[in-house]
Order: C-alpha cells, then sequence, then structure tokens
C-alpha cells in the first residue's frame, strides 16, 4: 500500500485528513495487552465484563493510545514526525470493544517553524478515533515535529 507522506509544508490549519485504513479490535488482543499492562477483569473476562459499566470486554486506555500510535504508522496518511513533543486532554468518550473497527481522523490546529530544528516544525492536531458506528471512542491533542519536506540537491 503507497502511504500518502504529510510533511511541514503540506500542513494548513484546519486542514483534516483520514487514511483509508481500519483496524479490528479483537479480544485476544485486548486479553493479551491487559494481561500485561492493566490486568482488571474487564479487560481480561467476558463475564466480567459483560457486567461491567462497559457491557463487554473493553480495551483498556494504553492499549487505545498503542493503537493512535499503529495508526500514525500504518493508517495510510503519514504525518513525517521527527518526534512527538506531547500529548493532551486524552479523553475516552466511548469504550473500545472487542469485534470493534476504528478508524483515525486528524485535524491540524496549528504549525510554526522551530527556532531549533531547521529541517522541521512545529505542529498541533487533534486526532479522533471513530468506530464502525460513527462513534467517537477517544480524542487527543498531540504536538510533533513535522519534517520539512526535503530538498533537491
Amino acid at each position: 500500500m503507497d502511504v500518502e507522506k504529510i510533511y511541514f509544508e503540506d500542513i494548513v490549519e484546519g486542514m483534516e485528513i483520514s487514511g483509508p485504513v481500519r483496524y479490528e479490535v479483537t479480544k485476544d488482543e485486548i486479553v493479551a495487552f491487559a494481561a500485561r499492562w492493566d490486568p482488571r477483569p474487564f479487560h481480561l473476562d467476558e463475564e466480567a465484563a459483560a457486567s461491567s459499566v462497559f457491557g463487554g470486554l473493553a480495551a483498556c486506555s494504553a492499549h487505545i493510545f498503542s493503537i493512535f500510535s499503529w495508526f500514525a504508522a500504518r493508517g495510510g496518511v503519514r504525518i513525517e514526525v521527527l518526534s512527538a513533543l506531547g500529548f493532551d486532554g486524552m479523553r475516552m468518550q466511548r469504550p473500545v470493544l472487542a469485534g470493534d473497527v476504528l478508524s483515525c481522523t486528524t485535524k491540524f490546529i496549528d504549525k510554526r517553524e522551530s527556532q531549533s530544528r531547521a529541517n522541521g516544525g512545529i505542529a498541533r492536531y487533534h486526532r479522533t478515533l471513530v468506530n464502525q458506528h460513527g462513534q467517537v471512542a477517544c480524542s487527543l491533542t498531540v504536538a510533533s515535529i513535522v519534517e520539512k519536506r526535503p530538498r533537491p540537491e
């Protein structure tokens, strides 16, 4: 699959991008991740999860954040990030359940030149994970150093 690359020069305030790639969250993945990082009953046991506030086997927040990272690398549209600077305002609007199919949308907030890196600029953008029903599952704001387009020699 060809990946569309977004460089610093390509970013326009208010521009929105979403890749064609979707990510299906499986039961086995939820259990394996939670067993290592967040071993609570509603992440590990279907019966316990069914009677929890989630109503089913739910991915933990660290797992969901990892899915954001997966989209950043493999989502079909890749912002050419040199380094992340921070993540703000992560909101879990609804649980991510086994069988959910997620897509990721990015909307650029602003950008500015970097004072310390000639090959990159600083961009802020809002990322949203949406499930197969069009419901927002999670969102966060990212600040990154984004690579400038390589100049021909």
